[in-house]
């Protein structure tokens, strides 16, 4: 057993928990290291959607639209007015990738990409027998307005050009497949190839099997920096002061990345985009029992049904790395929700949260071997589709560790950003 590699996992979120998963499938002797608990940031927070095949937040018209925006803290998108030159900068480049052809060049990344996705949820679902209320035929992006319909229909248009096979119905259609929405809804796109599921459910289940696989999960440790020698890295410093030595080091620690890569020269272009929900009860004068997950298009809101709740969840905020929540953005989703169902009652939300997800400058995932460095990869930047790409980024991470590459990941690796 001494010939197995040592691989230290940092940051314990799906992407994290996803590769320790893999290596450890694969035969590699793995450590993860979680500053606070598994699954604590985005990875458990999220709206629990598996959605694939949709083209990126860079769009053409897409900085025109953040600009009306930016200084609404209750619109979609807000952007904290501040100085900070690394936002600025990123705003910057996130601009350059707005364009049509860079949407064709994402999809023809991410298409492919969405389809191993749901292939690596059938497999590890299956293989560990995770029960985490995982529910095929996909969700509903309804509309309120025609505005919301054009949108919806041109991404649909985008989306069925890439093997994908969107379904646009009416209003009628939309109520008869969730009686719970209301008679404004004026249309809607069924997503079919997508999935949900109870990510907090997921993630301690997949820990599990990773620990029987024998990864050893360190919760409440930090760590403070990279040890190298001689330009390769080999292990971490902890904030406790421990060093803990490696063969390979694994970075999957979200928007946080930026600090531990800086010292090798290289600036991950990645800046914290702010998510936030509200799980209501379903009952009297709580949530409806809705049928399907729904999107909201207009307030980019997700409605999940997930065991006794609804979470709803959305919106982007640019503020940087803090955990403050705004109320004013948490009300944005209750007011989307009441607009949209209405059933829906008063009662307080269960829980309340606020995560942050790395949201890379081009929109594409950032995953594979940090330049000019020996045996450090990162694996970051993928937005809103941590969740999406868990399990698809653990193969492709433990794929680049014990064989020395994966095809799927030749445009997504940080090497494009040298």
């Amino acid at each position: 057993m001494t010939d197995r590699p040592h691989v230290m996992i940092v940051g314990g979120g799906v992407i994290g928990i996803s590769a320790a998963y893999e290596l450890a499938r694969g035969g590699a002797n793995v450590t993860l290291l979680e500053r606070r608990e598994v699954g604590a940031g985005a990875s458990g927070g999220n709206a629990g959607t598996i959605a694939v095949g949709h083209p990126p937040l860079n769009r053409r018209g897409r900085i025109a639209q953040a600009i009306r925006q930016m200084t609404d803290s209750s619109s979609p998108l807000y952007v904290k007015p501040r100085l900070d030159p690394s936002l600025w900068r990123w705003l910057l480049g996130f601009a350059r990738y707005c364009t049509d052809a860079h949407v064709q060049h994402c999809m023809s990344v991410m298409a492919p990409m969405g389809r191993h996705a749901l292939e690596a949820f059938d497999r590890v679902l299956t293989e560990e027998r995770i029960e985490c209320a995982y529910t095929p035929g996909g969700y509903l992006e309804v509309c309120s307005t025609e505005s919301g319909m054009d949108g919806v229909r041109h991404e649909a248009e985008i989306i069925q050009q890439h093997g994908y096979e969107p379904e646009l119905i009416d209003g009628d259609e939309v109520r008869r497949r969730e009686p719970a929405l209301g008679p404004d809804r004026i249309g809607a796109v069924h997503h079919h190839e997508s999935a949900t599921l109870i990510p907090s459910l997921f993630l301690d289940r997949l820990a599990a099997a990773g620990e029987r696989r024998g990864v050893q999960i360190r919760s409440g440790v930090e760590v403070v920096d990279l040890t190298q020698q001689s330009g390769r890295v080999t292990g971490a410093k902890l904030t406790t002061g421990e060093t803990i030595e490696a063969d390979t080091v694994v970075l999957a620690t979200g928007p946080y990345s930026r600090r531990l890569t800086y010292p090798f020269g290289f600036r991950v272009p990645i800046q914290p985009g702010k998510g936030y929900h509200r799980d209501v009860d379903i009952g009297p004068n709580g949530a409806p029992a809705l049928r399907i997950a729904s999107v909201l298009a207009e307030h980019s809101v997700f409605c999940t049904p997930m065991d006794t709740v609804v979470r709803f969840a959305g919106t982007m905020e640019f503020s940087g790395e803090n955990d403050v929540m705004r109320p004013q953005r948490l009300r944005q989703l209750t007011t989307a929700a009441r607009k949209a169902f209405p059933e829906m009652g008063t009662a307080r939300p269960k829980s309340e949260w606020c995560g942050l997800r790395p949201m890379s400058v081009d929109g594409l995932p950032i995953i594979g071997p940090v330049p000019g460095v020996e045996g450090l990869v990162i694996a970051t930047g993928h937005g809103m589709l941590g969740l999406t790409l868990g399990p698809v980024t653990g193969e492709i991470v433990a794929r680049q560790v014990l064989e020395g590459f994966d095809a799927r990941a030749e445009e997504l690796l940080p090497a494009r950003f040298t």
